[in-house]
């Protein structure tokens, strides 16, 4: 079969690669052309476009950046028309992706989509796209699936969350070796986790860096996102004197007593490593006062949502600034905290579903 994928960010090209992988088991011939990452690259197939050309964050990044977003589209649908798939997965990033599943629904292209629009949060109207544009639709949260048959009485497929695939393959990692390697002290380690777009990174990490010169008995190590080199962090490093791990993310969390996140998927995924965190998030004031007139939701982390109460602290806007967040900071090192906090984790990662998503949307794809 011919599948053509779309994902449009890291964690997009980390789940697409695994469904590669997954595809490839049932269908050895499959012939795939993507728009993605590294890690889909290293499957095999062809890339069209790298998510690092396509992630603007914010309505006002969008904004200045329109000409080039529909360009992209443009693309996309040129080069989908020539390829002839035949499926069509998309996994994702809604803003694109929903424009290109009704472009192919005209061109009788089947369309899947693999883990589901956030229509739970915002835009829920866009419920009726869905419908009309999606023949298949794999969740991976499980009131995803409440959401879409109870509510709104669309079929949908709950798959399990992919990362527990992820986390569970990794092997162990030697604490020694990985200090070694990043030249670590022996002082406990707080992991960075500032985004992965430029502009997210550097509103983030002024400010988690404060808490640097405030915990002298730890380390501070930043995480570096995939699709940013060196040296974009060099300045922060270097000033603050803190060491950056590159491509590396799982590891530095295996061996991480707390971290510092910025909301999205790594807040879930700094949970399923038992790791104690503060969730933040900051964008521009624009962003941030039309983004709260339409997000209807109790909570901005997936730990949170899934548990339906709040187990991690989330500094939203104003509330992410340095006395407030060493404050947190200090919370999460207590060990009773800490033993509380790693066991709702347990109860998150049992509510995540079994095993094997990847395998799981395979077959169902091929069908």
């Amino acid at each position: 079969m011919k599948y053509y994928i779309i994902a449009g960010e890291a964690s997009g090209d980390l789940h697409a690669s695994n469904l590669m992988k997954a595809l490839l088991e049932k269908d050895p011939h499959a012939e795939f052309r993507f728009w993605g990452g590294d890690l889909m690259q290293q499957v095999g197939g062809t890339l069209v476009k790298h998510y690092r050309d396509l992630s603007f964050m914010g309505f006002a990044e969008v904004l200045k950046n329109l000409i080039t977003i529909l360009g992209n589209m443009k693309l996309c649908k040129q080069d989908l028309q020539h390829f002839q798939p035949d499926v069509l997965v998309l996994v994702d990033y809604p803003g694109f992706n929903m424009r290109i599943a009704a472009f192919a629904k005209q061109h009788q292209i089947p369309v899947h989509y693999y883990i589901s629009p956030q229509l739970w949060a915002w835009k829920e109207n866009r419920i009726q796209k869905i419908k009309r544009d999606v023949d298949k639709m794999y969740v991976i949260l499980p009131f995803e699936k409440e959401f879409y048959e109870e509510k709104h009485q669309f079929p949908v497929h709950f798959v399990g969350h992919p990362l527990l695939d992820v986390i569970a393959s990794r092997p162990a990692v030697d604490v020694a070796v990985f200090r070694e390697k990043h030249r670590l002290s022996s002082l406990p380690i707080i992991a960075l986790l500032p985004g992965s777009r430029k502009q997210e990174i550097s509103k983030m990490l002024s400010v988690m860096l404060e808490m640097v010169p405030r915990f002298p008995n730890h380390q501070f190590v930043i995480a570096g996102a995939p699709a940013q080199d060196f040296d974009f962090y060099k300045s922060f490093a270097i000033r603050f004197d803190v060491r950056f791990v590159s491509n590396d993310t799982y590891d530095l969390l295996s061996v991480s007593t707390a971290a510092l996140v910025t909301s999205g998927t790594a807040t879930l995924e700094t949970a399923l490593f038992k790791v104690p965190e503060i969730v933040c998030y900051k964008t521009s004031w624009l962003s941030y006062q039309i983004g709260k007139r339409l997000v209807n939701l109790k909570f901005i982390s997936l730990v949170n949502l899934i548990l339906n109460r709040e187990v991690v602290i989330e500094l939203v806007q104003d509330a992410f600034e340095p006395n407030r967040l060493e404050i947190e900071l200090k919370k999460i090192l207590e060990p009773a905290v800490r033993k509380e906090m790693v066991s709702e984790y347990d109860v998150l990662q049992m509510k995540l579903g079994g095993a094997g998503a990847s395998k799981k949307v395979a077959a169902l794809l091929i069908g």
